[in-house]
């Protein structure tokens, strides 16, 4: 027999092992971009993974699906998206864009909230995954269930109908949670506000700047969201007053607009105090104030706790140090996103295919220390644990390296940073710039 053959047949034994081994049915949680990016790679892989995708709206997308509906849906269930009508992205498409998937050339640069979610419809389209997909259905429950290998429970997993109430139990060898965590609203505690006579309203519940025409408005924020809404709301509002710590703002603004320290305490007249003293007499409050991460369906087994929007024990920002079989997509933030959910969906593919191995939990507990040490001495609080500074890109190429994956192409960073020069010296007119790729992987505008 010869050395050629020899390989052949234990090709093929190896082929027909991996065959014959059980798949993993793994449990993904949601439906949006971080869910579809898991479904797309896990799918890939069909001869080792058995998946269901749970998502409690009634299509995909996640938070690009818009609603006028704030509140309680007809449900009964919190809405969970927070975009607004006017919404046009931060980032041009091509650094949003998959990396095997990309927006169609025709389209600005700059997209509409109703673009980039039928760019996620057509990719669920195009990898095939609406049949994984089970709609109207509420993730209510996650529990290990221990056996033998205490590092690989089975996941006990309830999932209830939206429309029927009716509940199943359903049982897992893995769980990928992509609900994002965008959707419950962080409103700080500020002395007065209960008694404000005006309106108060978070961004999550935005829709359109009409309901500020002809009001005295303070927008408290001035992260992207709370810039991008102080432009809307200064076209309807008779003054603007964007309150922040912040350092001053030093662009071209809307006339009727004013820059503010953080507000200290509100009376019951409708004057708003900043905490260097000075006072305004507004006739609204937009809260720009962020989102609170929450995953309330994780029983207290599963090993992981959320305070100040930390999330522990995870191994980078992904893998339950004590569980591994349990991950999670999209914590990290201020970042590329789409193309960060592409790097770790392939993590978790090569982990959980055991193409990849992780390293023991003490070690994995270590680096999360580690890493959260290093945001502390940055002087960041603890709520930025998921801030990965201005390294970011480094995480994305390890992680691409741990997933044994393409690297992003250099024009990702390269263009990031420009658009985040661009925002901060021409926040009125960034979103007006074109961009193409060209051959050599950068970009250049037109």
């Amino acid at each position: 027999m010869t050395n050629t053959t020899k390989k052949n047949r234990l090709k093929n034994i190896h082929c027909s092992v991996r065959f014959a081994m059980p798949r993993l049915r793994v449990c993904v949680i949601g439906a949006g971009a971080a869910g579809l990016a898991a479904a797309r790679h896990l799918t890939s892989e069909l001869d080792a993974f058995d998946l269901r995708v749970f998502e409690q709206a009634s299509r995909v997308g996640g938070t690009w699906v818009y609603t006028e509906n704030t509140g309680i849906d007809e449900r009964g269930i919190p809405v969970h998206s927070s975009m607004y009508r006017n919404l046009r992205t931060n980032l041009p498409k091509e650094v949003m864009a998959f990396p095997d998937f990309p927006f169609p050339s025709e389209w600005s640069s700059f997209l509409s909230h109703q673009q980039v979610l039928k760019y996620l419809e057509d990719y669920a389209s195009h990898f095939y995954l609406y049949k994984y997909i089970q709609f109207n259905s509420i993730i209510s429950s996650v529990r290990p269930l221990m056996g033998k290998d205490s590092q690989k429970p089975l996941w006990e997993v309830a999932v209830t109908d939206a429309d029927t109430k009716e509940s199943q139990v359903l049982l897992f060898n893995a769980v990928i949670v992509c609900s994002g965590h965008y959707s419950v609203p962080y409103v700080p505690i500020i002395p007065g506000l209960e008694s404000f006579p005006g309106l108060v309203m978070h961004s999550h519940d935005y829709r359109h700047p009409e309901i500020f025409q002809g009001k005295r408005v303070v927008i408290l924020g001035a992260g992207l969201s709370g810039q991008d809404l102080c432009l809307h709301v200064a076209k309807c509002a008779d003054k603007v007053y964007l309150s922040h710590k912040r350092a001053v703002l030093r662009c071209i603004l809307p006339d009727n607009l004013e820059q503010h320290r953080p507000i200290a305490c509100v009376s019951v007249d409708g004057t708003v105090q900043f905490d260097d003293g000075q006072e305004r007499r507004v006739d609204a409050i937009l809260l720009c104030t962020g989102y609170k991460t929450s995953f309330p369906f994780l029983h207290d087994d599963c090993n992981i706790q959320v305070r100040n929007n930390r999330v522990t024990h995870l191994y980078k920002h992904i893998f339950n140090t004590k569980f591994p079989t349990l991950s999670f997509i999209g914590l990290c933030y201020r970042f590329c996103i789409f193309p960060r959910f592409h790097l770790q969906a392939q993590y978790i593919a090569a982990i959980f295919s055991g193409r990849k191995i992780l390293p023991p939990e003490d070690m994995m507990n270590a680096e999360e220390e580690k890493d959260f040490r290093e945001i502390l001495s940055a002087g960041l609080r603890e709520k930025y644990a998921h801030f990965t500074l201005d390294d970011k890109w480094d995480y994305d190429n390890a992680i691409a390296l741990l997933a044994g994956a393409d690297m992003l192409s250099p024009h990702y960073k390269d263009l990031h940073k420009h658009t985040f020069h661009r925002r901060e010296h021409f926040l009125m007119d960034y979103k007006n710039d074109e961009f193409i790729l060209t051959p050599d992987g950068m970009w250049k505008t037109v």
